[in-house]
């Protein structure tokens, strides 16, 4: 299966570099390229590529906005972040627009084509540690004068699902998952998907802060 990309990034060098690398694997196929964030978000409507790779900083409608838009759409892209710029503002907000996964570029090209891959195989690149902080985030957004929420009934999910759910809440990858209950990757991203739909979750994300709430994860003093 050929995964289709979308490359979002204001330097044709960038877009150009990534190309040629993705042309070498026949697995992987650029269906368009933009130079602003909203050239992305008419290809995703005209192209519906798989993956967009987005570059944060761009003229005009920068890459957060643009990945918001394109997740809260009909289409089933996922977006890959690919920045140059790794503080945690960034990862928090991309994140929060609804990336799936988030690398910089001066990672190996090896490593930001396999990114690509675990994205388009509706999996997330949020590590541990991103995810601990994406918790402490979250709760320290809230307005001040907020109630505290209440955790979530656990009604109408598995046992076997609440196990899957506390390890997304740890950062766990579908392969990770899947080592850690000795089950196929396959059964692990159906579990995901699962109680994506029964938590009413946009995405992986939203399951993250999900588990912290229903108590299945915590944060470390």
């Amino acid at each position: 299966m050929t995964i289709r990309v979308v490359l979002a990034d204001d330097q044709p060098l960038v877009r150009s570099g990534l190309r040629v690398i993705m042309a070498d694997h026949t697995d992987l196929e650029v269906v368009g390229e933009a130079a602003t964030g909203a050239e992305a978000v008419q290809l995703v409507r005209d192209a519906s590529p798989d993956v967009v790779v987005m570059d944060i900083r761009m003229p005009g409608m920068d890459g957060i906005e643009a990945t918001r838009l394109i997740t809260a759409g009909p289409a089933t892209t996922r977006v890959l972040v690919l920045t140059t710029f790794d503080e945690d503002d960034h990862v928090y907000g991309a994140l929060r627009a609804g990336a799936s996964g988030f690398v910089v570029k001066d990672m190996a090209l090896d490593d930001i084509l396999a990114a690509i891959r675990v994205v388009a195989a509706g999996d997330a690149l949020i590590a541990p540690g991103v995810t601990r902080r994406l918790i402490a985030d979250f709760i320290g957004r809230r307005p001040a004068a907020a109630p505290e929420r209440s955790p979530r009934p656990v009604e109408g999910i598995t046992e076997r699902e609440r196990e899957v759910l506390t390890l997304v809440g740890r950062g766990r990858s579908n392969t990770e998952i899947a080592d850690d209950l000795f089950i196929t990757v396959a059964t692990a991203k159906s579990h995901v998907s699962r109680l994506l739909t029964k938590l009413g979750a946009r995405d992986r994300v939203q399951l993250v802060i999900t588990a912290y709430e229903m108590g299945l994860v915590t944060l470390p003093r």
